[in-house]
């Protein structure tokens, strides 16, 4: 096993972290760490330990180990010894469900060779279930899929029952952090009004702040036994665009308005992926009730008490969010 040059963690409270260094995991080990219990130690597995966020990481505490998805082998050494194991994949990187799929496997193949104890597999719905391949309410994509970057995580998820690894699926919300990172913060129009613009109509829209998920997850671990086999879903609120326009609007010191485009209309504007979250805001709108069901508030805060509200949130974060 290759670790950094941080305190080896190999005793039976390790939760082996994958994703380390993006926002989920990196969520996660940061919870580990910044617990006051201390009921776990961080393993943090990376690609490249010598990034400087994994070097963050080894620096604050948590053991930094190299492993690739791709790689049963190197998984398996990865996660020797853990009681936990954090599992994620992250579609934006290639664009394919059916490298969800395979690195899905590899990771529930290796927690099992590995007797890992609680594996939290960060997932979503597989849209399918709602909306079949043959219903044209939505475009199917790649002939296979409605919301490929859903579906293959919501596929993925009879693999780690296959391999009956004890599992609780665990499903996010949308980030805030999308408002600063992924350019859905306000923009000015040619009238030099500030407006954000999404596909959901008067639907709400689960929400939370990224780095809460992690502080979520440690929830779910804490819990062990008691969520194996459950899917439990998180957000930190359920906003419609127009009270999500109404905060910004409080936090930034100006006007924005909530513009509802056509799903059609999202998915012909043209940049990767386009297709993919068209239909899936879509999916989110016309599913609302089962979907704001599926993470319930109360029930996130019962996991981390500390969480933020997307009022707070802005409270923390307005200054970071780019206006266009």
């Amino acid at each position: 096993m290759s670790t950094s040059e941080s305190t080896n963690t190999q005793g039976k409270n390790a939760i082996a972290v994958i994703g380390a260094t993006g926002a989920q995991g990196g969520g996660l080990v940061r919870a580990i760490l910044a617990d006051p219990s201390r009921r776990f130690t961080a393993r943090a597995i990376t690609r490249d330990p010598r990034s400087e966020r994994a070097r963050d990481l080894a620096r604050a505490g948590a053991e930094v180990v190299a492993a690739d998805l791709d790689d049963t082998t190197g998984l398996e050494r990865a996660f020797a010894g853990a009681y936990g194991a954090f599992c994620v994949t992250s579609f934006w990187d290639h664009f394919s469900p059916e490298t969800e799929i395979r690195q899905a496997e590899n990771m529930a193949r290796a927690a099992r060779a590995a007797r890992v104890r609680h594996v939290v597999w960060s997932t979503l719905e597989d849209t399918r279930a709602w909306v079949p391949l043959d219903d044209d309410r939505m475009p199917t994509l790649s002939g296979r899929y409605k919301v490929p970057h859903y579906d293959g995580k919501g596929e993925a998820d009879r693999v780690f029952r296959g391999f009956d690894v004890p599992t609780t699926f665990f499903r996010t919300s949308f980030y805030w952090d999308n408002f600063i990172h992924l350019g859905m913060g306000p923009r000015r129009g040619a009238d030099g009004a500030l407006a954000i613009a999404l596909p959901i109509g008067t639907a709400k829209l689960p929400g939370i702040a990224a780095e809460d998920i992690g502080a979520c997850a440690l929830g779910v671990l804490a819990r062990g036994p008691e969520t194996i086999g459950r899917t439990v879903g998180v957000a930190g609120g359920h906003l419609s665009g127009a009270q999500m326009a109404a905060g910004l609007s409080a936090a930034l010191g100006e006007t924005v308005r909530f513009v509802d485009l056509d799903p059609a209309a999202y998915r012909a504007l043209g940049f990767p992926g386009a297709d993919d979250l068209g239909n899936m805001f879509q999916f989110k709108r016309d599913f609302e009730r089962d979907y704001c069901a599926a993470r319930d508030l109360e029930a996130t805060r019962a996991l981390h008490p500390g969480l933020q509200s997307f009022e707070s949130w802005l409270e923390r974060n307005a200054k970071r969010i780019p206006v266009t």
